[in-house]
């Protein structure tokens, strides 16, 4: 089994955290707030006014309070995340007890209960920010997608980011075989085939293979099994909830469960070989892909037939270039010896992923993702 690089214990470290603070001696209330913190599979923590413990008040990720406990409350310290909950619908005096105890929300059930059972569960995982999600996928067959989806997620691990790598090619032979994983236990996409609705990202995570830091989902060794679109949506929608990084291994193909995972995507990746036939074929691709995704960008790989470049390949193709996916020697090689791409930390490859993830999130940050991450060569 892999998952001997120190990003291990650093990928993970951000686990989830205890359910909701429920402050209510409303038995109706009570029942209906544990029946929604229970399909939000979080656990909360009840008590009759505010807890009398230091820090309980404060370090809870959410606090729920009744109407009829508003009262009780005046007097906690003032804190994000606190929801002033009741089930009467013509109550005029609740604005002002929100006020009172600074609630950010004032909830009416039943009405709010879809949108609050997705607060609980947000904050129950710790999330804060979606992952950033970087789809990759061939201009043509062979063309390297999969061993660059490889490298992305093996990097994002390493340099300590909650990673998860997810093979949305059902007839790429199974992810985890370039990172020795195929016989690691976990489950695979079909134990999520019927999944609709909401997934939790901690149940996600938890239930899938560790390898090299990161946790993947991959195909089994059985028959091909077609992924309904809701199950796409799912599955990505919780792996995005827990923050990090989230690689996508994808097919050329756009049915409508890769439609699914397209619009969860944030980033897409279009490897092309340097060669004329492999250009032809990319641009195809990229026309299906941006019916989808508005955000595609090239990343070429020589060697380059002659009269071709990177440059040339990017604007052939009529998309920003990231920058030239470089050649490593001895790859496969390494992957013989139990080494997954760019897992040495070393290499043309280790480094054009790390000068990937960090330029990539700095865009992010700055609010300017919509111009190339790029230069991110070796």
């Amino acid at each position: 089994m892999a998952g001997s690089l120190a990003g291990d214990g650093a990928a993970v470290a951000e686990r989830r955290r205890g359910g909701p603070l429920i402050v209510t001696e409303d038995v109706e209330l009570l029942d209906d707030l544990l029946r929604l913190c229970a399909a939000a599979g979080a656990e909360p923590e009840v008590h009759h006014g505010p807890p009398g413990r230091r820090g309980g008040w404060e370090r809870a990720p959410m606090v729920l309070v009744g109407d009829d406990a508003a009262a009780r409350c005046r007097g906690a310290g003032r804190r994000k995340g606190v929801m002033l909950v009741g089930r009467g619908q013509d109550d005029p005096e609740v604005w002002r007890r929100a006020v009172e105890i600074g609630a950010e929300y004032v909830l009416r059930l039943p009405d709010s209960e879809g949108w609050l059972v997705d607060q609980i569960a947000n904050a129950a995982e710790g999330a804060e920010k979606p992952a950033l999600t970087v789809g990759v996928m061939g201009g043509r067959g062979g063309a390297g997608a999969s061993t660059l989806a490889c490298a992305l997620a093996v990097s994002a691990a390493r340099s300590g980011r909650r990673a998860m790598l997810i093979d949305a090619d059902p007839l790429g032979g199974g992810i985890d075989v370039l990172l020795g994983g195929e016989r690691v236990e976990g489950m695979r996409w079909p134990d999520f085939a019927q999944s609709k609705g909401r997934l939790g990202g901690g149940a996600l995570e938890d239930s899938l293979p560790a390898l090299h830091g990161l946790r993947v989902l991959s195909w089994g060794r059985d028959d091909e099994v077609a992924i309904p679109p809701q199950a796409m949506r799912a599955v990505l929608a919780a792996a995005r909830r827990l923050g990090g990084a989230v690689v996508v291994d994808l097919p050329r193909r756009v049915d409508e469960g890769v439609a699914e995972a397209l619009a969860q995507i944030d980033l897409g990746l279009l490897v092309v070989p340097g060669e004329l036939r492999a250009v032809a074929a990319a641009k195809r691709v990229a026309a299906t892909t941006r019916m989808v995704l508005d955000d595609l960008r090239v990343v070429p790989r020589g060697p380059y037939a002659a009269g071709l470049d990177g440059q040339w390949v990017a604007q052939a193709i009529g998309l920003p270039l990231v920058g030239e996916l470089p050649r490593e020697p001895g790859l496969l090689a390494s992957q013989d010896d139990g080494t997954p791409p760019g897992g040495s930390g070393r290499g043309p490859l280790a480094r054009f992923c790390s000068a990937f993830w960090t330029q990539a999130e700095a865009a992010v940050n700055t609010g300017s993702l919509a111009g190339p991450p790029g230069g991110a060569t070796a």
